[in-house]
C-alpha cells in the first residue's frame, strides 16, 4: 500500500490499485490525500508532455516543506490518467 510520510504524518495512503506511477513518481488520488496537511502555493512549472503543475507546501506540526506536492489540473492529452492527482517530493518519503 503506497503512502506519502513527512515529519511522522501519514499525508496520503491508497491501494495499489489506485495509484498511477509516472516517471517513478506515485500520483495518489485527491481522495487519499489528508488535506488538511496541503497548503496553497503559486509555484508552478511547465513539463512538456504533461503540462502545467502546480504545487501544495505541506504543513505538519506547525513545519513547513514549500512546494512539496504537486499535481496536474488540466494535464495534456498523453497525461490524462494522473490529472488532479498528487504527487510528493522534497523529502516526502514514499513507499510502494
Amino acid at each position: 500500500m503506497p503512502k506519502a510520510i513527512w515529519n511522522g504524518a501519514i499525508i496520503a495512503e491508497a491501494a495499489d490499485n489506485e495509484v498511477e506511477i509516472v516517471e517513478q513518481n506515485v500520483y495518489f488520488p485527491l481522495e487519499r490525500v489528508r488535506r488538511e496537511y496541503l497548503k496553497d502555493s503559486s509555484h508552478t512549472t511547465l513539463c512538456p508532455w504533461k503540462g502545467v503543475a502546480s504545487y501544495y507546501d505541506v504543513e505538519v506540526d506547525g513545519q513547513l516543506n514549500r512546494n512539496a506536492a504537486w499535481y496536474y489540473p488540466a494535464a495534456k492529452e498523453a497525461a490524462k490518467a494522473i490529472e488532479g492527482r498528487i504527487a510528493f517530493w522534497h523529502g516526502v518519503e514514499v513507499s510502494r
